[in-house]
């Protein structure tokens, strides 16, 4: 095989003999419109702020003729917020574009690696245990944070760096690391004040020290990717190609996938995470290669996705201020804005390009079931271990209880002190049995509707819509009961995945356009709920990252109507509907032939797990993660019989967030974690243990 056909390429594309300059001319003509497009903002950027300083007194100065106060607005406020957002903006679009081409996966991103998450742990740990560095300070600790987590992701990941193993990597990484970042802003809320805003990216810098440092990693890592260009687009034509044409596969992706690590680690360390920039860029791009002639060359590609970049970058702060106002956009992070497009974005990719096959892709992960023989067997032990695990929650606590006194309760003859411990652990119990079971079942629906073993039930946008409306009412009606949080959350539910379904109805339900669609909703509603939480006092943001963390505190059997009515009803539907998911799971073809109506089913199985999920969020707050291993976990035991999957994995559900809850309430007594934060601790060993089975 010879290097003819990629060198052939750009001509195929351009058109006719003679038509290379006008394929250049075009290539330039989107150089020109992104720089333009950046002076512009830029421009924008700098008159923008709380003081009065506008285009003229700015043009006076960079002549010469002004100086005073206008000098040291620009120098000390705006020109290094307007740096840190070229250099970040450049950094986070080259690392999206070169991960996206190593992955294979259009909507791969820096976040995928947790260099976020590492960055976060680290500046929240620092602040808690009052660590101070002599050299660059909080930029080094959040550099040293992103770049250990990264090395981790990439160390589970092994030596293969498809997307499927990065995703998985990264995902449980990043699970785990937020459980205990959340965990220690919680424990200590007042050495942690305002990192849970930087967590979401802003672009405000005290001086020019900290771009000045990290400008030559940046320009540096972007002349290696430069370098590697060539083999990256031998690489594009396949492993076995690229091994053959004589590129080192391995030896450049690690190369490429620790320039992303730094160019992204960079960026955090800068402003902090401003989310999805890193994938909305580079994948805009990608949807002109076919327009414009000779960019899907990595010479071309990797410069222009990061001035790309820095455009999205800067136009996310540009409309920030402009929308809300110099003075209230100070309070909310420019990464909120980022977060908004890039998942507004996700959602313009699903409609209007043949989706990715994400779930194909994903579905390489999938643990074959190690086929039990007993199936009943196993299903009667794992009742007997929640009966138990349901037995200790109820003795264990701030006061520990015998099993004589929780005979005499259930009798209706112990004393006061027993009666009153018991009246409030059991419908804490009660309410983490419901719930996990509730979210395994949702789980099971989802992953095999989207036949994506990574799917959990935020994927169809109900969690985060849950949590925009939940938060909305802790925030600006902290007196409002629990009927009135229960009511909105429900609501939020069903609006968010309302959008989703109905957009994804386009499609005719297709699995990866509906995976796209409910991440890209996902992210912008973890972005409204950012902005509900920056913008409030430092009560009700604990208390709403109480609630987010999912928490059974103070639950009463009337707040678990609406749970239970949920797994009474819907439950048996879903396992009712075990064919259906059978058929589902396998591919697109064989359930139309054997004469299922498939949009049909996945609606109305989607439409059971919008339920389970909304009153799940509703009764605890957010926890996803006994949705994603649960239904995997049964899986990995039993195959793809849903006959048992369904009942397996509720059970699993129910003794994953009943421990997690048991551990909250005991760990640290009397002091308390929510539910949802322990999950991530119960399930990343799983992950893991997930990680070395696929190794092969």
């Amino acid at each position: 095989m010879s290097t003819v056909p990629l060198r052939t390429r750009p001509a195929r594309t351009a058109g006719p003999p003679g038509s290379g300059r006008p394929a250049a001319g075009r290539l330039a003509a989107l150089a020109g419109a992104l720089l333009a497009a950046l002076v512009l903002l830029a421009a924008a950027h700098l008159v923008q702020g709380t003081a009065a300083v506008g285009a003229g007194e700015l043009l006076s100065w960079a002549l010469g003729r002004g100086g005073g106060a206008e000098t040291a607005v620009v120098v000390e406020s705006r020109l290094p917020r307007l740096a840190a957002g070229l250099v970040v903006g450049v950094a986070l679009g080259a690392a999206g574009c070169v991960l996206q081409s190593v992955s294979r996966n259009p909507v791969a991103s820096p976040d995928a690696l947790a260099v976020n998450g590492g960055a976060h742990l680290a500046l929240v740990l620092a602040a808690i245990g009052g660590l101070t560095l002599p050299f660059a300070g909080n930029v080094a600790l959040a550099f040293a944070g992103g770049l250990l987590a990264a090395g981790t992701v990439l160390a589970l990941t092994g030596r293969a760096y498809h997307t499927a193993r990065l995703v998985l990597g990264g995902t449980a990484v990043s699970i785990a690391l937020a459980s205990v970042t959340t965990s220690l802003l919680l424990l200590y809320p007042q050495e942690s004040t305002g990192l849970y805003a930087w967590a979401a990216g802003s672009l405000s810098q005290n001086g020019l020290g900290t771009v000045r440092m990290l400008a030559p990693l940046v320009a540096a890592g972007l002349a290696l990717l430069l370098l590697l260009a060539r083999r990256l687009d031998v690489m594009m034509l396949g492993e076995d190609e690229a091994h053959a044409l004589g590129v080192p596969v391995r030896r450049t992706q690690l190369t490429v996938l620790l320039t992303a690590v730094l160019l992204s680690a960079a960026a955090v360390a800068a402003t902090g995470p401003l989310g999805l920039a890193g994938l909305a860029a580079p994948a805009l791009m990608r949807l002109l290669v076919p327009r414009v002639p000779g960019l899907h060359r990595h010479r071309a590609l990797v410069p222009l996705a990061a001035l790309t970049g820095a455009v999205v970058v800067l136009g996310a702060d540009v409309a920030l201020r402009a929308a809300m106002g110099a003075q209230q956009a100070v309070q909310v992070p420019t990464g909120v804005v980022t977060s908004l497009l890039g998942g507004a974005f996700m959602v313009v990719l699903a409609l209007r390009l043949r989706a990715a096959p994400i779930g194909g892709a994903a579905a390489a992960l999938e643990v074959p079931g190690t086929g039990v023989r007993h199936r009943a067997a196993l299903a009667a032990g794992l009742a007997a271990l929640l009966a138990a695990l349901a037995v200790t929650a109820a003795l264990a606590g701030d006061r520990t209880l015998l099993l004589g006194d929780l005979l005499l309760w259930a009798r209706g003859d112990a004393g006061p002190l027993v009666s009153t411990v018991m009246g409030t652990r059991v419908p804490r119990l009660v309410a983490a049995l419901l719930a996990g079971i509730a979210l395994a079942v949702a789980g099971v629906a989802i992953q095999a509707v989207t036949r994506n073993p990574l799917a959990d039930p935020s994927l169809v946008g109900a969690a985060g819509g849950a949590s925009v409306a939940a938060v909305a009412v802790v925030t600006w009606l902290p007196a409002a009961g629990f009927w009135a949080l229960t009511g909105a959350a429900g609501a939020g539910a069903a609006a968010a995945a309302g959008i989703v379904f109905t957009l994804a109805a386009r499609g005719g339900f297709a699995s990866d356009r509906l995976v796209l669609i409910g991440v890209g909703v996902s992210h912008a509603a973890q972005a409204l709920v950012t902005v509900l939480i920056a913008v409030t006092d430092p009560f009700n943001a604990a208390k709403a990252l109480t609630w987010l963390s999912g928490s059974t505190y103070g639950r009463s059997y009337e707040h678990l109507l609406p749970l239970g009515l949920a797994c009474l009803l819907v439950v048996p539907l879903v396992w009712l509907g075990h064919r259906r998911l059978d058929l589902l799971s396998v591919d697109e073809d064989t359930p139309r032939v054997l004469g299922l109506h498939v949009p049909r089913a996945r609606l109305g199985l989607l439409a059971c797990a919008v339920v389970l999920t909304g009153t799940a969020v509703a009764a605890i707050g957010m926890i996803s993660f006994a949705g994603l291993v649960a239904p995997h976990a049964a899986r990995a035991l039993l195959g793809r019989r849903h006959r048992w999957v369904v009942p397996v994995a509720a059970l699993l559900g129910g003794l994953t967030v009943l421990g997690a809850d048991l551990l909250g309430r005991t760990a640290i007594a009397p002091e308390q974690l929510p539910a949802g934060l322990l999950t991530a601790v119960i399930g990343t060993p799983y992950f893991l243990w997930l990680l070395h089975r696929t190794r092969a």
